[in-house]
């Protein structure tokens, strides 16, 4: 009879794992998805390189908005004595019930002066200050809505005419790449050449290299990724820096309407991936690395930052024994005789009044 009874348990027991197998968490993504696109998503992306490169019209080709509506251009004696400085834009943009809050930081003036040394020294301490004041707010009392406005990509346009990197385009990508996720653009491609173009995207990677500048690098595709996506990404990998063309004007190319520029001989599609990169920054910049982006301005540059400010101030801590800290941040040093007759003094009191 024992036998009957051991295959009929079998079975129940096969029932009861059918029934368990299925739990529920599988649902996370979703719930993290809606609470996200609830809450909504912030993004900082700063453009610099020297006035006429066409930055303007590249960041409102980009994001189909207008945002420089209101500026006014200045002419060349004002431009004489302009100093570099900053100017934020945020605009909110929805998509598929998708909210983004985009901060554009510009930065005109920069490079336009005869002397341009250190002129990147407002763009570097700018970057430093959101850092400085996410910081803060970290660190204070009331943590629930920070706002967070560190910078989480730098856009650097580079002339297309030239031959590879100005000293400037150098001091500039050394100076930031430690605090910002800088990717390098050939601005205004449409000047150069489909040969002319490889040439120089050559010639500029040989000098990042050479100067040992840190651009911001691709992260490797997961092995679970497919196969157009995996391509995709060795394709953004190769064209690094972009070149870019950028357009607010549609004009009508065999029958259709596209976003170009129009000349005498012919029309450049911005859209048009055999015309300029324009396409793969976008796609990188919003639609694939953007979370990436973000990620390494939280977990690498907003990390160091913060590891050198408590390193600061543990190592004033130690030269200042005079500031009495209300936490001690260092290991407690070796109590001197007056501290360890205290501490004896108190032991004994606590023994007391066990007693």
């Amino acid at each position: 009879h024992a036998e009957p009874l051991k295959y009929k348990s079998k079975k129940k027991a096969d029932k009861n794992d059918q029934e368990k197998q299925y739990v529920g968490f599988a649902t996370l993504p979703n719930q993290v998805h809606r609470k996200s696109v609830k809450k909504g998503f912030d993004f900082t992306l700063m453009v610099a390189g020297e006035s006429g490169l066409g930055k303007s019209t590249l960041v409102n080709s980009l994001f189909l908005t207008d945002l420089y509506k209101d500026r006014k251009l200045l002419n060349a004696e004002e431009r004489i004595n302009q100093t570099v400085e900053i100017i934020k834009h945020t605009v909110d943009i929805e998509e598929k019930g998708v909210k983004l809050k985009l901060t554009i930081v510009d930065t005109p003036g920069f490079g336009d002066a005869v002397n341009n040394a250190e002129c990147w020294k407002p763009i570097t301490d700018y970057i430093d200050q959101q850092f400085e004041q996410y910081f803060r707010d970290e660190s204070g009392l009331n943590r629930k809505n920070i706002q967070d406005n560190r910078v989480h990509c730098c856009l650097y346009f580079i002339p297309p005419f030239g031959h590879g990197l100005r000293p400037v385009d150098v001091e500039f990508m050394k100076a930031l790449h430690e605090k910002v996720n800088v990717v390098p653009l050939i601005s205004k491609a449409d000047c150069l050449t489909p040969s002319e173009v490889k040439k120089l995207k050559d010639r500029v990677r040989e000098e990042i290299d050479k100067f040992g500048i840190k651009i911001y690098q691709f992260p490797d595709c997961d092995s679970d990724e497919d196969e157009e996506f995996k391509q995709q990404d060795k394709e953004l990998k190769e064209s690094t820096p972009f070149a870019v063309i950028g357009s607010n004007t549609v004009v009508e190319a065999k029958g259709q309407r596209v976003r170009g520029r129009l000349y005498p001989w012919g029309i450049v599609e911005v859209e048009n991936q055999s015309h300029c990169d324009f396409v793969k920054l976008r796609n990188m910049l919003i639609r694939t690395h953007m979370h990436d982006l973000k990620d390494v301005t939280c977990d690498v540059h907003y990390e160091n930052y913060r590891a050198q400010c408590i390193q600061q101030m543990t190592s004033k801590l130690t030269q200042d024994s005079r500031i009495e800290s209300p936490i001690p941040i260092l290991p407690l040093p070796t109590p001197d005789a007056e501290t360890e007759k205290l501490i004896k003094m108190k032991d004994q009191e606590v023994g007391f009044l066990k007693d």
